[in-house]
């Protein structure tokens, strides 16, 4: 999931690199207690005496659930990978499979059942032992709640039976082969907290704090659309991270967030999830600033609204009926400079987009071949209109079938600058061709997205080093049950094609040969035109080397900090220890950690839809 990370992804927690951090650093920050319209009494600064070293991101995304079960957002699953362990990670350097609840693993021969030794030095956070029966537990919650699989049923849809025979031992038993035993990228949850649980499709696990968990961090505070307050786990078997708080503050401005990196009162930017361009620029060479720009794991789509509906077959929302012709989707994407788009939107922090999966993962990458390949081409564009019957009118407005002009609605996440540049240039290409556009530029795309009620969207996943999760929302079976349901579909895709290459993949267990089969369901993607992949953007971001000593990048040559596929970059994060200079912002007693006034935060958006949530280029792993 990380990942389930979309924006997020999504969907997974990386693994067992050992990472020497210098120790020691002197008294780095306190947490500034500056009020706000969200905090009107805010927390007292902490004496620089104390010790506490305190870790502030700012982050241009919410969050949209704490629950693991519920959570895809790449914020939220950020969240979940810092506070509860998997079954296994991704190491920082290059992405292959560590231990991590689980020590040791291996197969039957015939693949079928899957032993687990489980660690026997995790603890959870109120004392009591992480145990073979917790992960037991998780994973047969999942199978037999609809609503604790809503996040991440994808994973267990194929187990027959799990069982715990002893506190180290885990047995999962398949109905087929599964190629992703060793990415099962599911949270591990406390059975003896969440077993009394009474609805997982509603708890959003928001309301007791500190959260009982076992991961690096320990979830200590939260309020919605402000911040979410993290301390350190001194037990983790790991080791403990070095940064003794970590925080995420959440700015609805992202300039305000680059402003407030600059004075100091943060230590790092996210971006949403990237820095722009002019942001990235206007930090290099700032003294004590280091900017990070590095191939990402994202793809940044234009979804277009196949026509949605649920599993029982009920229609939904209200797209325009002219998307469901392929050829009318196939000349939109023709009518899109990708070029440009890299040029002047992302001026070169990117790359031009084609296949669902990131150049970043290579084994999986596609791209289409010359005669398949959708390139930029107006005038041809124009033609497959004609063919489609979408012509022009007297006024030169090309009409549907019922003759009125086509004016598609194209959703857009009013927090991404680049949906809206891009928004923009969609009106003038569109506009040639004679289609009118209506950006749609929303807080919360969720609510629209769920219920179908757009044309198109822009849309993004941050991918995972096991491409199962981005791919499995494509299929039939992640569309909601019915409308008034939510699924784990990204833009209600239901192809029997693609699903049959989904279960093929899934159950191949040779990586070269599964990778052939994930090439040819991008393959089947682009040809469809559902989802049409604009860019890979960079991972864009900055942070305080006055605050920040050093912090591990994944993967470790040329890779991103926020956002990882595990926890190594917080984790493994060193003070700076010359944290007290009055430089920047700082204070003679520290620097000042907190939300500075004048920021403009969205309030009163708390109140968590756990039924109808999704990740789209504002979420996820």
């Amino acid at each position: 999931m990380d990942t389930n990370d979309q924006y997020g992804g999504h969907h997974r927690t990386p693994g067992r690199t050992r990472l020497v951090m210098a120790a020691g650093a002197a008294a780095l920050t306190l947490t500034a207690g500056l009020a706000t319209p969200l905090d009107p009494a805010p927390q007292q600064a902490r004496a620089a005496d104390d010790g506490t070293k305190v870790l502030t991101v700012a982050v241009a995304q919410s969050v949209d659930s704490l629950s693991p079960f519920l959570a895809v957002r790449l914020l939220s699953t950020s969240i979940h990978r810092l506070t509860y362990e998997y079954l296994t990670n991704y190491d920082a350097e290059d992405n292959h499979v560590v231990p991590g609840l689980a020590t040791e693993w291996e197969s039957s021969p015939d693949k079928l059942t899957w032993t687990y030794t489980i660690r026997s030095d995790s603890t959870w956070s109120d004392g009591k032992q992480a145990t073979a029966e917790d992960a037991a537990w998780t994973f047969n919650t999942m199978m037999s709640d609809p609503g604790a699989a809503t996040a991440n049923g994808s994973f267990v849809a194929n187990f027959e039976k799990v069982t715990a025979p002893s506190p180290t031992k885990l047995v999962i038993e398949l109905k087929k082969p599964q190629a992703t035993m060793t990415a099962l990228d599911v949270p591990i949850v406390p059975r003896h907290v969440w077993e009394k649980v009474d609805d997982y499709s509603e708890f959003n696990n928001d309301k007791d704090f500190p959260v009982v968990g076992n991961g690096p961090f320990v979830l200590t505070g939260y309020k919605a659309d402000s911040h979410v307050r993290l301390k350190a786990n001194k037990d983790f078997w790991r080791g403990a991270p070095k940064f003794d708080e970590l925080v995420f503050r959440y700015y609805k401005d992202q300039d305000a967030a680059v402003s407030a990196l600059r004075k100091g009162e943060v230590s790092f930017v996210a971006g949403s999830p990237s820095l722009t361009p002019a942001q990235a620029d206007s930090l290099k060479g700032e003294k004590d600033i280091h900017v990070n720009d590095a191939p990402g794991r994202r793809f940044y789509a234009l979804a277009t609204n196949p026509g949605a509906k649920a599993k029982n077959g009920e229609k939904m929302g209200d797209g325009h009926p002219s998307l469901l012709d392929r050829r009318v989707r196939n000349a939109l994407f023709m009518a899109v400079d990708r070029k440009t788009i890299i040029d002047k939107v992302f001026q070169g922090h990117a790359v031009e987009g084609a296949g669902y999966i990131p150049p970043r993962f290579s084994q999986y990458f596609w791209e289409p071949s010359a005669d398949q390949e959708l390139a930029y081409d107006p005038a041809e564009a124009a033609r497959l209109l004609d063919r489609a019957g979408i012509k022009k009118n007297g006024d030169g407005r090309r009409v549907g079938r019922d003759g009125e002009p086509i004016d598609y609605r194209v959703l857009c996440h009013a927090t991404d600058p680049n949906d809206k540049a891009i928004g923009q240039y969609l009106e003038e290409w569109w506009g040639d061709l004679g289609i009118g556009v209506t950006l749609a530029c929303l807080d919360n795309v969720t609510d629209p997205w769920l219920a179908g009620e757009y044309d198109l969207a822009f849309d993004g996943w941050s991918v995972n080093p096991d491409p199962d999760f981005v791919l499995s929302i494509h299929t039939c079976a992640a569309l909601p049950a019915t409308p008034e349901e939510t699924g784990a579909t990204d833009n209600f895709i239901c192809d029997k094609t693609y699903d049959e290459l989904y279960a093929r993949q899934l159950a191949e267990y040779d990586a070269g040969k599964r990778a052939d089969i994930v090439k040819q369901m991008e393959s089947r993607l682009y040809d469809l035109g559902y989802m049409n992949v604009m860019a890979y953007p960079n991972a864009v971001e900055a942070y305080r080397t006055d605050h920040i000593e050093s912090i591990t990048t994944m993967p470790a040559k040329a890779g991103n900090i926020y956002g990882q596929d595990g926890y190594w970059s917080w984790w493994s994060a060193v003070p700076a220890a010359d944290s007290g200079d009055a430089d920047g912002g700082s204070s003679s007693t520290g620097v000042v950690v907190g939300i500075v006034a004048g920021v403009v935060v969205l309030a009163g958006l708390g109140a968590f839809a756990a039924l109808r949530r999704r990740a789209t280029a504002e979420d996820r792993e």
